[in-house]
């Protein structure tokens, strides 16, 4: 049995098989209608339950169809509706209960405390489909996107604008290390990376820089990545946090900075006019619509991962 929770977890050889599987998954479902199942139906037979403590538009989708391409089941419940650590069960009775009847569980958290929790009690595989420290589905997603458009990431040079200190950013930092290249994180100095990132990022010797500069975090960029600057359950000033970060934009001006191909991701939802223009999102160089797409591919490939 196999947890996919973080990508530090997991060793540079495993992360590239998942991404691998999923290049040929993908490849293989050319002309299939987007719900027929894959050929082999490795998950035939099997369910995943999937738990949502947030509200979810891609997470929720993109694990259902994953679930049925691979020829298998979804339950969707919502913490509301069952008892998960309420009244007189606890997460780890609830975690037996799923033991029993289901083969993998995903998970989509405001608390990573709760999903390690939960994970600890279970007999069966947990996913990580969010928490407030880290977001590795939506990373791996990232990672064959953009080797779909640009070859393999090793070597590459990524940048990523605004907060360097949430659970996007954090799944960044260790993907860099993982797979071997450079990130650049442009922040204010409040915003950097916390002290147990940055800590990994000097023990894995990842090649990372931060800087206050837009500018420099761009430059010879090979893909500039931004996120929603007030995330869901952040409990910020909003204004005080958007006026901190109103330089960080990706615009046109900045995208310019970055090398000529560069390509814009985005992970959604977007806040249009505020970290990114409707001019870049909506442009040549975003793939933003390719990477909500892949987040199905890779998901195949992590439950495969996960059960085998």
């Amino acid at each position: 049995m196999k947890n996919f929770i973080n990508i530090s977890d997991l060793s540079s050889k495993e992360l590239r098989a998942i991404i691998d599987e999923a290049k040929i998954r993908k490849l293989n479902r050319k002309n299939f209608n987007k719900s027929a199942p894959d050929k082999d139906k490795p998950f035939e037979g099997k369910s995943m339950a999937m738990i949502f403590e947030k509200p979810s538009t891609r997470t929720r989708m993109s694990f259902d169809i994953a679930v049925k391409q691979l020829g298998g089941s979804t339950i969707i419940l919502n913490p509301e509706g069952i008892h998960y650590g309420k009244g007189n069960e606890t997460l780890k009775d609830t975690a037996k209960v799923l033991t029993e009847y289901v083969d993998i569980v995903m998970l989509r958290t405001s608390s990573h405390k709760n999903l390690e929790e939960f994970g600890k009690h279970l007999e069966i595989p947990i996913i990580n489909g969010l928490s407030d420290q880290s977001h590795p589905c939506q990373i791996m997603s990232d990672i064959l996107t953009f080797e779909e458009k640009k070859g393999s990431i090793t070597g590459k040079t990524i940048s990523w604008l605004g907060d360097g200190n949430n659970n996007m950013s954090n799944s960044l930092i260790e993907a860099a290390g993982k797979f071997d290249f450079q990130l650049k994180i442009g922040c204010p100095k409040k915003y950097n990376p916390n002290k147990n990132m940055l800590h990994w990022a000097r023990k894995n010797k990842v090649k990372l820089l931060i800087t206050n500069k837009p500018e420099e975090a761009v430059k010879n960029s090979d893909c500039v990545m931004t996120d929603k600057w007030i995330s869901m359950n952040d409990k910020v000033n909003k204004k005080i946090k958007k006026k901190h970060l109103k330089n960080y934009q990706v615009n046109k001006s900045l995208m310019l900075k970055a090398n000529s191909n560069a390509i814009f991701m985005h992970c959604l939802p977007v806040g249009r006019g505020e970290e990114v223009t409707d001019e870049v999102i909506d442009g040549k160089q975003s793939v933003v619509w390719l990477q909500a797409l892949n987040r199905v591919h890779a998901q195949k490939s992590i439950i495969n991962w996960c059960l085998n």
